[in-house]
């Protein structure tokens, strides 16, 4: 008994007024109120603590948000939300969603804390370089350990609870369809501000907070875009060439469908614009594209009614020499050829012949008014400017057949456009705007020039003797010619084929490049049905890399993919009007 006499004497811990012997003695009310008061007690010490802690970790987040806007190296003024980019279709090809920076103040951290760190850091992100982190834990007051990081990226930074992390979110830019427009769409910088492509060029048409909710939309259409990269990703595999281009443009208004140039990137994840592998080969590149410019040659003469489809040039030689330059054919040929038969057969010698006839003055001119001599206007930064040269005679024959002479891709398509939609100047572009289209039509070719040049491109894939029969494609009376031209200082190709189609009355030009293709003697060769050969044959490998074993199989096959939609998207447009 004493013993427990002098237990009960202790106080207890939070109550002085009771202990449990005191408390058996009282009676049945006098029990519940102690236990009402004690439970009272209980919640409003709990509610107490739960009340400091919210206090505590809403001052840690304020005063960390405090000390990151006013000393965070990452935070240099707060990224402006864009508008976004839409194909002419109305798919998403940019649009703003909200990513984190993530910056670490090694301050806060003793030093166990930071080995702790880095250890979490090791098991969740096996990309990171630790020993760069570990360094900068020990010698800098701030640095970024990630930027652009998804919501998910981010919240695995933040479940580690460390209390040195910062999380800057701005809105950024991403793109859905990744690396199918990186050439056109462009970047943007940490800003969100337009850097490349179209993101540089309609920099403050995006910026536009009037027009924020309206989107920019474009000529381009995203289903053709993937059909024609496709074919040129595949025929990387067949011809190994180092890269390629193309685009796809409506000839009667000057419309981009489709531009394509390879190799690409996702635009999600940022590289150096300056990086020369990815160029944009069809509106930046400069380039001699070989005998496609024969076409224009034959045009001037018909257009200065020096020549006729059906003017015979007899006697042409197998080479010739200007000064210490020789020129010669590409293959053995017949001596006498008419003018449709030069282009047809892709005679050099007979571009050179009908050059001479037209003189330096009128064909420079004829050049000009096709606008392949000086840069183009158009919707992109990155536009090349063909090389200036001097006039000469011996560099009128050879720019008769498209060496010596340089131009893009986009102005060769633009030309071609221009030829075969009855001789009208166009402007190319990719912004869809009524303002774009040229109301007064300015004639550059008359309509009988470019119904003669349209019947000839034809025959140049029709023929057996042309040399673009790989894409006589059914049903879409393509017409077309090939170019061959070695690369400066190299013996390597740069193959280009154009196409007009239908030919005889076009709607679109397509041209398809590819740089340095290789020769493909595993590659079956699909000849299709002609008079001489009424079901096609088959035909594996070849030796020779020119333009009409490679280019021209690769544009027959990326009209066989688009020529139904294209079939589709006229009709529908037909009932419209």
């Amino acid at each position: 008994m004493r013993n427990k006499k002098k237990t009960v004497k202790k106080k207890g811990f939070y109550f002085k007024d009771y202990t449990e012997s005191e408390l058996i003695d009282k009676n049945n009310s006098n029990v519940i109120k102690v236990s009402a008061s004690r439970v009272t007690f209980l919640f409003l010490i709990f509610f107490s603590l739960i009340l400091i802690f919210s206090i505590k970790i809403t001052y840690l987040s304020l005063s960390q948000e405090k000390i990151f806007y006013t000393t965070n190296k990452i935070n240099q003024g707060f990224a402006k939300e864009r508008r976004d980019i839409v194909d002419r279709n109305g798919s998403f090809l940019a649009t703003n969603v909200i990513l984190y920076d993530v910056g670490v103040r090694p301050k806060l951290l003793s030093d166990k804390e930071k080995k702790n760190l880095l250890i979490k850091l090791g098991l969740l992100f096996p990309g990171l370089n630790l020993s760069e982190i570990e360094l900068k834990l020990t010698k800098e007051d701030f640095f970024s350990i990630g930027k652009r990081l998804t919501p998910k990226e981010k919240d695995q930074f933040w479940l580690m609870g460390n209390k040195a992390f910062v999380f800057d979110p701005k809105p950024s830019r991403i793109y859905p369809q990744k690396n199918l427009f990186s050439h056109i769409l462009g970047q943007t910088d940490d800003k969100n501000e337009g850097i490349s492509g179209v993101e540089k060029f309609f920099d403050k048409e995006l910026n536009s907070e009037k027009k924020i909710k309206t989107p920019l939309s474009l000529t381009l259409d995203s289903n053709l875009q993937h059909l024609i990269r496709e074919e040129l990703v595949r025929a990387q595999l067949d011809f190994n060439n180092i890269g390629s281009g193309a685009i796809l443009m409506d000839v009667e208004n000057g419309e981009i469908l489709s531009l394509v140039s390879l190799p690409d990137y996702d635009l999600n994840k940022r590289i150096s614009i300056n990086d020369n592998i990815y160029t944009n080969k069809i509106t930046l590149g400069v380039y001699e594209l070989g005998s496609v410019f024969k076409t224009f040659t034959i045009a001037a003469g018909l257009e200065n009614k020096i020549i006729n489809p059906t003017t015979i040039f007899k006697n042409l030689e197998n080479s010739l020499t200007c000064d210490k330059y020789t020129i010669t054919e590409h293959d053995k040929l017949p001596k006498n050829l008419s003018v449709e038969e030069i282009l047809i057969r892709s005679s050099n010698i007979g571009a050179v012949r009908i050059a001479q006839k037209i003189g330096i003055e009128k064909y420079k001119d004829f050049l000009n008014a096709l606008g392949l001599l000086d840069s183009i206007d158009f919707d992109l930064k990155e536009i090349g400017t063909p090389i200036p040269f001097r006039w000469g005679k011996c560099k009128l024959a050879t720019a008769s057949y498209g060496h010596g002479v340089t131009t893009t891709p986009l102005q060769l398509a633009t030309a071609y456009a221009m030829l075969g939609n009855g001789g009208y100047k166009i402007k190319p572009f990719i912004l869809k705007n009524k303002k774009n289209f040229i109301e007064k039509k300015e004639k550059i070719v008359s309509e009988k020039t470019s119904e003669a040049i349209n019947l000839m491109l034809r025959k140049v894939v029709s023929l057996d003797e042309g040399t673009a029969n790989f894409a006589n494609i059914d049903g879409y009376e393509v017409g077309g010619k090939t170019g061959t031209a070695l690369k400066y200082n190299s013996k390597a190709k740069l193959n280009t084929f154009v196409s007009l189609f239908p030919a005889s009355r076009p709607k679109y030009v397509l041209l398809v490049m590819l740089d340095e293709p290789k020769p493909a003697p595993n590659f079956v060769y699909e000849f299709p049905p002609s008079e001489k050969f009424p079901n096609g044959y088959k035909y594996k490998g070849e030796k020779r890399n020119t333009s009409g074993w490679n280019t021209v199989v690769v544009a027959g096959k990326i009209i066989e993919k688009i020529g139904p939609i294209l079939a589709i998207k006229n009709l529908q447009a037909s009932k419209n009007f």
